[in-house]
């Protein structure tokens, strides 16, 4: 049974996953929009989002936990700051949107397209 099995593992070890959202992460900050599976993207939400409001923060301590999440992109966290924060001051939360894409691949899996807003 699937009880109280919420994360998503992806055929990866903690490890792996880990690097695998971190480096969606930096993608979807860098590109501001990325194209990759649903579940990636469904698991890729929180995480961006947790990252943007902690840099609401603005303290020197929530740079030093966005750069710890990034595994030291410091350039990320610095774009998060400076870029991204400032854009979303007044929203209180629903910084990502994402969109199904129609599924083109051969190999069955749906796509879809995550952005910020």
């Amino acid at each position: 049974m699937k009880h109280h099995n919420k994360t998503r593992k992806f055929g990866r070890d903690k490890d792996q996953r880990k690097a695998l959202m971190s480096s969606l992460a930096e993608a979807l900050v860098i590109h501001e929009k990325i194209l990759t599976t649903e579940a990636k993207a469904k698991s890729l939400r929180p995480y961006v989002e947790k990252l943007i409001t902690r840099g609401k923060k603005g303290t020197l301590a929530a740079r030093r936990d966005i750069i710890a999440i990034l595994d030291g992109r410091e350039a990320v966290a610095k774009k998060i700051i400076e870029d991204i924060v400032p854009r979303f001051k007044d929203r209180a939360g629903g910084y990502t949107r994402i969109t199904k894409v129609v599924q083109k691949s051969s190999d069955g899996r749906k796509s879809a397209v995550i952005e910020l807003v």
